[in-house]
């Protein structure tokens, strides 16, 4: 059975190629098209894509929808069906646009990979995750061992994911330099410091409580003072590995260098959330409960939109809209206050002024034409215009 093919391989590496310079994709994006594409070629025998007709993908959907996870050993997701062919469609379209295949392939017949409405529907449905609460991490934080300096490091990481918010890869190659202890600041420096999208965050400590920032205020001290570490050495480092006396190799201490990866952070929170008896938490459902914080603490939207920054997002949509979900129990209280008619009049009216303000971001305001007079809404594109807003 034929294992690959030359034409194939050269297609896909400037397509990866493409996605990686032009579209500015990541890597590990770029791992998930490898994969999808890995997989409709195991399917097709790996014919060239010359000879793609419709009926193959038709069939790669059947044959998609029948294959078993090998981590659940469950039928395939919705989820993954629709991201495994939203990547195919996307390389095809791209593929009927390149030389040698304008004549061999249309751009409709990309369209033949897709879900149906309804399974579309199903695949693309938002789904809560549960958001650890601000009591649940404070009782993680105390169940942690502080005695060694590796779990004094794995305490500090803790704290320091809820003080500030950032991301795990961010935390994992920040330095020394970029912690500013006194004034409680941590700038997120893009050339330095691995964060989302490339952009540059300053981040204020988050109002958590004085415990969580002693935890970090005590961390970053040991090391500058007692450690002697230098401005750019890591803020975390990694674990070092030596051989002992047993002639086993064994974690003695910390290391000079950082982490290569965010992977040891996410290893130091499960064994912390299982040690407190608590389901796993991941490092970023920490911002989700930074979000909700928010939410409950902002009494103006200014107050707001600067706790949105301090997460790191240009638009404060964002923090609404992904991180701001209310939890099933204080929606509840929410709701019983509603019934009540007893919502206090200044939350009303922040409630109104937050209104207000999403309203300006979302809904371009009438410009001035070349004469003076406003732009007029009932032309055909300024309807459209309005129309997408509304």
């Amino acid at each position: 059975m034929k294992t690959h093919n030359a034409d194939n391989k050269r297609v896909k590496r400037r397509y990866l190629s493409f996605l990686k310079e032009a579209r500015r994709q990541n890597e590990a994006s770029l791992d998930g098209v490898a994969k999808a594409l890995s997989r409709f070629e195991t399917f097709t025998k790996h014919r060239d894509f010359r000879t793609f007709r419709p009926e193959q993908a038709v069939a790669f959907k059947r044959h998609l929808a029948e294959q078993r996870s090998q981590t659940t050993g469950e039928t395939l997701s919705k989820a993954t069906l629709y991201s495994t062919l939203t990547t195919l469609r996307s390389f095809f379209v791209w593929l009927a646009g390149q030389p040698g295949f304008r004549s061999r392939l249309t751009y409709s017949d990309a369209d033949y990979f897709n879900l149906s409405a309804k399974e579309t529907r199903i695949a693309t449905a938002h789904r809560e995750r549960p958001v650890p609460t601000l009591e649940q991490i404070r009782h993680v934080l105390r169940t942690m061992p502080a005695n060694t300096d590796i779990e004094r490091r794995d305490r500090a990481v803790v704290a320091f994911t809820l003080l500030t918010g950032a991301r795990d890869s961010a935390i994992a190659s920040l330095k020394m330099k970029h912690v500013d202890i006194i004034e409680g600041v941590v700038e997120q420096d893009a050339r330095e410091v691995k964060t989302k999208a490339s952009k540059t965050i300053t981040t204020w400590f988050f109002p958590v409580g004085d415990d969580i920032r002693e935890i970090v205020v005590d961390w970053v001290t040991y090391l500058r003072r007692d450690k002697l570490w230098g401005e750019d050495q890591p803020l975390f480092p990694a674990t070092a590995v030596a051989q002992t006396a047993n002639r086993v190799f064994a974690a003695v201490g910390l290391s000079r260098n950082g982490w290569s990866s965010a992977a040891p952070i996410r290893h130091i929170f499960k064994i912390a959330f299982a040690r407190a008896g608590l389901s796993y938490f991941n490092p970023h459902s920490f911002r989700k409960t930074l979000a909700q914080l928010g939410e409950r603490v902002a009494r103006t939207p200014e107050e707001f939109k600067a706790w949105s920054q301090n997460l790191g997002h240009e638009q404060v949509m964002t923090t609404f809209v992904s991180y701001g979900t209310v939890a099933p129990h204080r929606q509840a209280e929410l709701m019983r206050v509603l019934g009540s008619n007893a919502l206090p009049i200044p939350r009303v009216r922040l409630i109104q002024r937050i209104a207000e303000v999403l309203t300006r971001e979302m809904i371009p305001q009438p410009r001035r034409d070349s004469i003076g007079g406003t732009e007029d809404l009932s032309t055909p594109a300024s309807r459209r215009n309005k129309d997408r807003f509304l």
